[in-house]
This record gives C-alpha cells, structure tokens and sequence, in this order.
C-alpha cells in the first residue's frame, strides 16, 4: 500500500505554497494556478505524473497571461485583418493605454481640481487632424456612431439612402437594419447599380431627416453604374451624413477611390461617420466629425452615454492621432523591392541556417482588408513553405497565420513587422522540428 501513488500525492496547498507558484499566482491569479495544480495531481493520483514532478509540470502548463486572447504573427499579408483584430497598435499608442490603466485623469483637470471634459486631449488631437470638422465626437464603434446619429437625428422621421448603399458591414449585420433599430424610418432611392440626383430631390420631403450617402468599402459594383456625389447631394437643403467606413483622414497617395474625412466634409457633408481601428491605425472606436450643432445634438443625446468609449480608448486614440506612424500607414507606404529583401533574407537564414530547404521568397499580393479599399492590390514579398506547417504554425507559440495559394504556403512579410522577423524564422524552424519528428 506505501507505493500506491494516491498516497504520495501531495496535498493542493502545498503545492501552491512553492514559491514558483506564488508568484505565477500574482501574476495570473490564484484560481488559474490551483485549476492547473488540479489537473496535475489528478495525474499523480493516475500514477501518469510522479510527485516531484509536480511544480514543473504546472509551471509548464500555465499560460502567458491571465487572457486567453493570444498575440499573432499576422502573415497573410491583410492589413487590417478583422479576425486578428484590425490595426494593429503603434507602440506609443500602447504605451498610452498602459499608463493610463490605473487612476488617471481622464475627467478630472488637475490644476484647478474641477470636473473635466471626458477624452478632451483625444478629441483636440482629432480635431486637429481634420481642421475641416467644426466639432468631433467619439464612440465605441464605427456602427455605434451612425446608430447614434440616426437615432438622434432621424428616430422617428425618414432617412433617404441609395439603394445600392443598403450594405452588409460583416457577420450578418446591414446598415438598413441598424438604422431601424433605432426608429428611422429609411427611404430607398434609385436602383441596385444606378441612382441620379433626380431620384433624391422626389424622395426629400418635410419628414426626411438627412440624407445618408454609405460608402460601399467591402465591394465594388463594375460596368453600367452611377452614384451621386456629396457636393451634388449637399445642395439638395437636407444635412448629409457620409458613412466613409474606413477611417481614412485624409487622402492618401495608394488609395486614390477611398474616401476620406477632410475631403468629404469639404465637399458639404454636415457629418462623417467612420472607425478608428481600420485605416486610422488605432483602437475600435466611431468617429464623429462635422457640423458643429449637429455633433452637439449627437453628443447630449441620452444613447451617447451608452456608447462612450473608455480611457484606454481614448488614450491609445490619441497616441495613434499625434505619435509616429502607425502600422498600418507604414503596411501601405511599404515598397515591394524592401520586402523582397525581407523575405529573401528570411528564406536564406530557413534554407541555411535551420535546414528547411524548401523556403524560397517569392512575390505576393497582400491587400487592405477591414472592408477598406476592396480591388486594391498592394504589392509585397512572402515566404514559400510546404503547405503542411500551416496547421504547426498557427498552433504554435507564438501562433504565425498565414495562407495557402496555388499548393504552397505563404508567409506574406508586407503585415510582419520586421522586429518580428527573427520570432517569425524561430516559428517555422519550431514548426518543422515537430512535423519531422
């Protein structure tokens, strides 16, 4: 009976006694340390683990942090790819959001000790990138934004949209459908592919509220088409609210069919909607920018409380706003020859250095992805690797996505930071140690 390993199992309190452990309990916190103690003395008690294995097998078997959202290498050459969580941050803007973490002073003016515009330095940074908006206003959104002023602006009254901007924006959510959830009652005008002028003039009445003009950011419609402009549509004696989607500021050089903020209010808009976390490079946010009567009738509305962003928020918004260039600007301003020299020194060291003989750099299209730019081809180097290390890799530490095209793997370097790239050369030399043993 002395070798029965349920009697050599250590007891849980003392096992968390090691001190190992105690501080892997401060960090991720207790609960997830005893579950993962849990499971190891219960493989003692199996005999599986012997019971001075114990602490290390723990310590093995904790994660990284007390999240289970893990950072990725993201090489599918998308820039703001949605399912890894859009743009990425700058490292100012994150340094922003850490130091703002505890108390902070985010309604609070410390020189006279008073009460304090939420988010003012925020707000004054993005005012101050679009001079042409005459106030600006801030939500947790892009969809939050326009649900908030078609709520207080058109709740109740008519809203004329053209019919070929009645757009999905992703996972089964529609623009039509947001507004009337909020009491706007949507008048379509036009056809799919054509609407003219004409069209918005018979539909405008005294119960329309404003016109919304929907950039359709995640296709495009080809051939026997037509669309008004917002200067057309400004001149119609009805505010236009521009729903731009991607965030885009100001006009930029690669993207000459995408709409930006400054252009769009130049040309009448009475206000732009948009999101913060696509082309602007910062955090999930909706931008308000605009008239300066219409952004406070928006903002004094009781749903705005509901969707006011929070400080982490605004202070990683406003590092993106006035810090260096975010990634997703330099993802853009990247030229093709400089990442062929990435990728090719990456190959090399594969080739060389670590053994895998079939890496060899290639070129590549990467794309802007988020529901930005759609039929832009951005072009870019990769990495080609056997396709069978795709599943190795995005299950590795740290997880490397990339995609397969024409039978091989691609490892695109245009979304690869390059201080990423000897992290990037360990992953595949990981991942091809496991499927050769």
């Amino acid at each position: 009976m002395s070798d029965d390993p349920r009697r050599q199992t250590p007891r849980t309190d003392v096992v968390l006694a090691d001190p190992r452990l105690v501080d892997a309990a401060a960090r991720l916190g207790r609960a997830v340390v005893k579950g993962v103690v849990t499971d190891a003395l219960d493989r003692v008690r199996t005999g599986v683990l012997a019971p001075d294995e114990v602490v290390d097998h723990v310590l093995l078997g904790l994660p990284a942090s007390a999240t289970s959202l893990r950072a990725v290498i993201n090489a599918t050459g998308v820039v703001v790819h949605t399912n890894l969580g859009r743009a990425p941050l700058s490292a100012a803007a994150v340094e922003a959001a850490v130091a703002v973490a505890g108390h902070t002073d985010v309604e609070l003016d410390l020189l006279t000790g008073r009460r304090s515009p939420r988010g003012r330095g925020a707000l004054a940074a993005l005012a101050a990138a679009v001079p042409d908006a005459r106030a600006v206003h801030v939500v947790n959104n892009g969809a939050a934004a326009l649900a908030l002023v078609g709520c207080a602006l058109g709740a109740g009254r008519e809203v004329v949209v053209a019919r070929g901007e009645m757009v999905e924006i992703g996972d089964g959510f529609r623009i039509p459908e947001l507004l009337a959830s909020v009491g706007v009652r949507l008048r379509e005008v036009g056809t799919t592919n054509r609407v003219r002028l004409s069209d918005y003039e018979a539909a405008i009445e005294s119960e329309t509220a404003f016109v919304l003009k929907v950039h359709p950011s995640n296709f495009r419609v080809e051939g026997f088409t037509s669309s008004v402009p917002v200067d057309d549509l400004a001149a119609l004696g009805v505010p236009v609210v521009a729903d731009i989607g991607s965030g885009l500021l100001a006009p930029h050089p690669r993207l000459p069919e995408e709409p930006d903020a400054a252009s769009t209010l130049r040309s009448g808009a009475a206000l732009v909607t948009a999101s913060g976390d696509k082309l602007l490079g910062g955090p999930q946010c909706g931008l308000l920018l605009g008239d300066a009567s219409l952004v406070e009738r928006v903002r004094r509305f009781p749903l705005a409380r509901a969707m006011r962003v929070d400080k982490l928020t605004l202070a990683a918004l406003e590092a993106t706003l006035v810090g260096p260039t975010p990634p997703v600007l330099e993802a853009l301003a990247a030229q093709a020859d400089v990442l062929m020299r990435r990728a090719r020194r990456i190959a090399d060291a594969l080739c060389h250095d670590l053994g895998v003989g079939t890496a060899r750099a290639v070129p590549s299209e990467g794309a802007v992805g988020g529901g930005g730019a759609p039929g832009v081809v951005l072009r870019s180097a990769a990495i080609s690797l056997p396709p069978p290390l795709a599943d190795r890799l995005r299950t590795g530490q740290p997880p490397v996505v990339g995609h397969v095209k024409g039978g091989r793997l691609l490892l695109d370097v245009l979304t690869v930071p390059e201080h990423l790239d000897d992290a990037l050369i360990e992953a595949v030399r990981q991942a091809a140690d496991v499927r050769e043993s």
